[in-house]
């Protein structure tokens, strides 16, 4: 019977990830990291409260879509509205039929989706921590306490830019559907015999919705001229990879998923743009869709983007930030004339 990967020593534990790494390409800290995504995967779908969770983002676009070649490091999950403010949802309706409705549902999630996930996930996670023998810290992060952080030992360590940290950020404002089931297994296993690792059935968005998701924020990034923290190159390059699948063909012709988008971050996601005027996300899924920043926005995106080719992200192909832009644009281009056209 395979030994438990979480059974090996360090000692054997630093080999197998350097020679996963040697014959797969990828560097060993996110070999590593990416086990840990995988057992908090598994953690939490094997638990009840999976039922109610949506696993989403880039991280699905990735183990679960095979859309993009870069690591993505965080698990990014929504909880179904319908389960935590049922009391304020007209006829189950999970988009609010007015601005107060929208400021009662938005108010109640902010106050109970953390006590949601330090009274429910947090414990679920403690007793698979326990159950597989882990050392591991828990900690609840974010403005809003949305955020779960396990911080694991880890054996190997990269340029810091992919720390050894594993985010679960939770939101608790959609369904997360249209979605289903996934099977999800670890990077390194098929070049490691003899051992076994970390599995997960999760409850996986569409792709879909992810392009329109991922499209309709780089939108918002570009009139307002500014990035609001760092690390938010992933989402172009997860764009210009989407270009090269059918998953964007699909997306890009289904208005219907688009409008349901719009709607929705219209609703909970009011923003403004660099004037002070709200942006507007129907104009985005109608044939003014924005993807590409200007001026300082756009030097810190590249900035962002460098940093994250530096450690290692990227394995296989590392296109210039240039020709990411490039595709966005064509992207850009290519949804907003299918748009018009109707």
């Amino acid at each position: 019977m395979p030994e438990s990967w979480f059974e090996l020593s360090s000692a054997d534990k630093a080999e197998a990830l350097e020679v996963a790494a040697a014959l797969s390409g990828r560097p060993a800290h996110l070999l590593e990291k990416d086990i840990w995504v995988v057992w908090a995967l598994s953690a939490i779908y094997d638990a009840p409260l999976g039922g109610t969770l949506t696993f989403k983002g880039g991280t699905s676009l990735s183990k679960v879509y095979k859309v993009i070649d870069r690591f993505s490091e965080d698990i990014d999950l929504t909880y179904d509205i319908r389960e935590l403010v049922p009391d304020l949802l007209r006829d189950g309706n999970p988009i609010p039929v007015s601005p107060s409705q929208e400021k009662k549902i938005t108010s109640a999630v902010r106050s109970r989706l953390p006590q949601w996930i330090e009274q429910t996930v947090q414990p679920v996670i403690e007793q698979a921590l326990v159950a597989s023998g882990l050392q591991a810290e828990l900690s609840l992060v974010g403005k809003d306490s949305d955020k779960l952080i396990i911080t694991y030992p880890a054996i190997k360590k990269g340029t810091g830019y992919a720390a050894a940290t594993i985010q679960l950020e939770f939101g608790a404002r959609a369904t997360g559907e249209p979605h289903q089931r996934h099977h999800v297994a670890c990077d390194i296993a098929p070049f490691i015999d003899g051992v076994s690792f970390p599995t997960a059935q999760p409850l996986v968005m569409a792709a879909e919705r992810t392009f329109w998701e991922k499209a309709t924020a780089a939108h918002v990034f570009c009139l307002q001229g500014r990035l609001r923290g760092d690390r938010y190159s992933r989402h172009w390059y997860d764009l210009a990879a989407f270009a090269k699948t059918a998953h964007f063909d699909s997306a890009a012709s289904d208005h219907e998923l688009a409008r349901q988008v719009a709607e929705h971050k219209s609703m909970f996601f009011a923003e403004k743009d660099a004037n002070g005027g709200k942006i507007d996300y129907f104009q985005a899924t109608s044939g003014e869709l924005q993807l590409i920043p200007e001026g300082g926005s756009l030097d810190a995106l590249k900035k962002d983007y460098v940093a994250m080719l530096e450690d290692g992200l990227l394995a296989f192909e590392q296109p210039s930030f240039e020709t990411v832009m490039a595709s966005c644009a064509a992207i850009q281009d290519k949804v907003n004339r299918l748009v018009r056209r109707g």
